[in-house]
């Protein structure tokens, strides 16, 4: 077995294990943002060490679908029956001494996700499966570029509260409009850009062009549509000249596609 270096970016894996989770608290964060707390005894044991992270959530539509996600085993394919859909979220915060999680919605009102999201009331369950593994990214660098939509704001938020005070981070959030811009917490020193698509106006790649790079050890992230992340990357490594072994990309959705995180 060979040692992991803890001072490298690395993965960890962990087991697989399905939970049914109670719903504890429902709190708007934003017009279109909606955190829900789910908790309970099973919740024990729960593991979530990088920022990225997603959990499975299950939403069984019918009794075939509840059926078979009862007999499903997580991470050894699909079991035979109707299976019900599947969305990946990011653990936005967990306490394993109260047994809490919480795991921020956005409202878009399409998508299994979305519309359980919008009618969950306390006493409600939740079955949500992983993480099956974290990426760690140590806190190693003097800089952070973290750019993304309003789906990535969970990600974004938990790498920033992570920090050191002696780091530097720009963020770049697109989002609906200024009422879905949140307060962010971090002990280092942070700028955030807000880009809104008020207007039917698509900004983001053009803000990331004009982008001043913070300097020093950078490590750069971005999560958005598919297409755009692909997009952004390219602008990061051609135009800005960054390391490519410290920029990860990832598509959160796609727009032929509904309620993907």
């Amino acid at each position: 077995m060979t040692a992991v270096d803890t001072q490298t970016i690395h993965r960890v894996m962990h087991e697989i294990k399905r939970r049914r989770l109670e719903v504890l608290r429902v709190v708007d964060l934003t017009p279109r943002m909606r955190r829900i707390t789910v908790g309970g005894p099973q919740l024990a044991g729960f593991v979530s060490l990088g920022a990225d992270d997603h959990v499975k959530l299950l939403f069984p539509q019918n009794a075939a679908e509840q059926a078979a996600m009862e007999n499903l085993v997580l991470g050894a394919g699909k079991d035979n029956g109707p299976m019900p859909a599947m969305r990946d979220y990011t653990p936005r915060r967990y306490d394993l001494d109260a047994l809490e999680l919480d795991i921020d919605f956005v409202l878009h009102g399409d998508g299994p996700a979305s519309t359980w999201a919008e009618q969950a009331k306390p006493g409600q369950f939740l079955h949500i499966g992983g993480p099956r593994g974290s990426m760690i990214v140590p806190d190693i660098f003097d800089s952070y570029l973290l750019i993304g939509d309003e789906t990535a704001l969970p990600a974004i938020a938990r790498r920033l509260e992570g920090l050191a005070p002696n780091r530097r981070a720009l963020v770049v959030i697109e989002v609906e409009n200024g009422a879905e811009q949140q307060r962010l917490e971090s002990p280092a020193q942070v700028d955030v850009i807000w880009v809104l698509r008020e207007g039917g106006q698509d900004h983001l790649l053009t803000t990331v062009k004009q982008l001043t790079i913070p300097g020093g050890s950078l490590y750069a992230w971005v999560a958005t549509e598919s297409k755009m992340s692909r997009q952004i990357r390219r602008v990061l490594l051609d135009e800005h000249g960054l390391d490519e072994k410290f920029v990860k990309a990832v598509g959160y959705w796609r727009l032929d596609d509904s309620d993907e995180e």
